[in-house]
């Protein structure tokens, strides 16, 4: 991903699983979004992106809030203060019951190649 982004422009990297652009609003600030089991997703059909759900800029000063879909920006409502918390709150949540996961799935794991180096020092 280029260091300086060209506004209109989604960047995606493959490697890293991160998309970037800028905010389409105008106020030229930087959106680096996480695609991954835990983020956005990102798709490509016959040259056109979308990444999955929409994008609220809170934290920038513009609050902007857009979906993104098929090379196109579709804005969305503004969110007030509670809506942006409640919002929040639901994807902490989501992303504990995501690392909570992954944590059990490596216990397993950890658990049954401890037991094979043992029996196959």
């Amino acid at each position: 991903m280029p260091q300086d982004l060209e506004p209109g422009i989604l960047y995606y990297s493959e490697e890293f699983k991160v998309s970037g652009h800028l905010c389409p609003c105008g106020c030229g600030n930087k959106v680096i979004t996480p695609i991954g089991l835990n983020g956005w997703s990102f798709s490509q059909q016959k040259g056109f992106a979308t990444l999955d759900p929409s994008l609220g800029n809170w934290e920038l000063p513009c609050r902007s809030h857009y979906w993104i879909i098929k090379n196109q920006v579709f804005w969305a409502d503004q969110w007030n203060s509670r809506q942006i918390n409640a919002g929040r709150k639901r994807e902490e949540k989501k992303q504990k019951v995501y690392y909570k996961s992954l944590a059990t799935k490596r216990k397993a794991k950890g658990g049954l190649r401890g037991f094979l180096n043992w029996l196959f020092p």
